[in-house]
């Protein structure tokens, strides 16, 4: 199932919270910024995996916090260019979106989650149209076998009706 609901994502009562990022990120903006201010353990393993893997767009990354909220690091965006990683992250593509959005399908499965709260995913500093990504979304994950909670509006401090 798949609801759209409005509310502040980091409220969620969904098992896991999935979002989109660049390989190498630096969790500087948006929904990513919330998640490095609640969970800084989580970028610093993102790093090291980053590191270790040298990750290429359309694939995921899955942490899970003490707290027992999983986050899915979606990389819809390419990878910052500069030195070291060091620039901003690149523009998000429909492709990559596609291809991560396959990997979570398989990640839902595999895991058994139950639950997953996604924001507007790739349309902020990704710079996608959200009727395209949403699109992606439904035919991606409407048998996925999870209540999927759609974060299409932004309320700060006001939990969503999932």
């Amino acid at each position: 199932m798949i609801k759209e609901v409005s509310g502040d994502i980091m409220l969620s009562k969904a098992q896991t919270i999935a979002h989109g990022v660049a390989p190498f990120d630096h969790f500087e903006n948006g929904l990513a910024l919330s998640l490095r201010q609640d969970y800084p353990s989580m970028v610093k393993d993102f790093r090291h995996w980053c590191h270790q893997s040298n990750p290429q767009p359309g694939h995921l990354w899955m942490w899970g916090g003490a707290d027992g909220k999983r986050i899915v690091n979606l990389l819809t965006q390419e990878p910052p260019q500069g030195h070291g990683h060091s620039g901003h992250p690149g523009a998000a593509t429909l492709s990559n979106v596609a291809h991560a959005l396959r990997e979570l399908k398989k990640v839902i499965k595999q895991e058994g989650l139950t639950s997953v709260a996604i924001p507007r995913l790739a349309t902020g500093v990704g710079k996608l149209q959200w009727e395209d990504v949403k699109t992606l979304i439904e035919e991606q994950l409407a048998d996925c076998g999870a209540d999927i909670y759609l974060y299409t509006n932004f309320v700060k401090g006001q939990a969503a009706a999932e």
